[in-house]
Formats: structure tokens, C-alpha cells, sequence
């Protein structure tokens, strides 16, 4: 996959968190309840395709080679997220919280965001300056992503899955 237009897979990760970031600011200035609806889809499966590929693919690479703390926690980040993406695929724009829960997820990611991409602690510094071959992995993660894409395209993706918390029974 030499045709990339990604140099490595950290900026495929950006590029993804820069088309989310895009994706809410839209949601924010909707103004219908059917654009806000086709908006919060798209957030959602933009999200589990992105949350899938770091935790299959990417967060693996780096286990032990960076902070623990930082990958634990990116974990439980991506599960506190994939509860709010089930909850609003599960609802729509008239339902109760639904623009609240939306809001918060967004907040989530900004957050989330700001710790991988963070100036030298943050996780892409760490990666950076470890002997994983980015252009490798950025293959592998389009491979998947692309997998992901077609697949919420034909039949739609399964509920988001959360790996590190665990859900109370309903």
C-alpha cells in the first residue's frame, strides 16, 4: 500500500481525529433533527472504525514499549466513549439526552485526543521514539479500516464492545 496518502500511522490516527473533531462541530450548528440524526451516525461509526483499528492493531504494537499507564488509560477512555456511541446509535435527536450525550462524547474525544497527541509525553511522542515501523503499521491499519468500512456499509457495525470496564448487567 505505497499509494498511502498517510506518511505513517500516526498521521492516520490524526487525520481521523481532525474528520471527528469536523464531524461534531457540524452536529453543533445542525439544525434539523434528520441532519443531526445522519450526523451522529456517521460520529459513531467514524468512532468504532477508529477505536477498532488502535486497539487491534496499533495500542498492541507499542505494549511495552511506552508507558502502560498510557495504553490502560487509552483503553478505558475508548470504553467510557463506546458507551455513549451504543447509547446514541441506539436513540435518536428526539430522545431524552441525546444532544447531552453527544456533547459529552465529543468532550470525551477531545480529551482523549489531546492525550495521545500531546507534545512529548503524549502516546504519539512516546511511539515516535520507539523501533515500530510506522509505515508497516499504517498499512495494516488501513487494510483493517477499510474491512471496517465496508462492512458498516453492507450490514452496519456491531455494537461498540468495551474491552477494560466492566458493565453492570442491565
Amino acid at each position: 500500500m505505497s499509494d498511502s496518502k498517510f506518511t505513517d500511522a500516526i498521521a492516520l490516527l490524526k487525520a481521523d481525529h481532525r474528520k471527528v473533531e469536523t464531524l461534531f462541530e457540524q452536529y453543533e450548528k445542525a439544525g434539523s433533527t434528520s441532519r443531526k440524526q445522519e450526523l451522529a451516525k456517521e460520529i459513531c461509526t467514524e468512532l468504532k472504525v477508529h477505536t477498532s483499528i488502535e486497539e487491534e492493531i496499533f495500542y498492541p504494537a507499542f505494549r511495552g514499549r511506552i508507558e502502560n499507564k498510557t495504553l490502560d488509560e487509552a483503553y478505558v477512555e475508548h470504553d467510557g466513549a463506546k458507551v455513549l456511541i451504543n447509547d446514541i446509535e441506539a436513540g435518536s435527536p428526539n430522545s431524552d439526552f441525546f444532544d447531552a450525550k453527544v456533547k459529552v462524547l465529543s468532550e470525551e474525544i477531545k480529551h482523549h485526543v489531546h492525550e495521545e497527541e500531546m507534545p512529548k509525553e503524549g502516546m504519539f511522542a512516546q511511539c515516535r521514539k520507539t523501533d515500530v515501523d510506522l509505515a508497516d503499521l499504517r498499512n495494516q491499519m488501513e487494510m483493517r479500516k477499510e474491512e471496517l468500512l465496508a462492512q458498516a456499509k453492507a450490514d452496519g457495525l456491531p455494537p461498540a464492545r468495551p474491552s477494560a470496564v466492566n458493565l453492570m448487567p442491565a
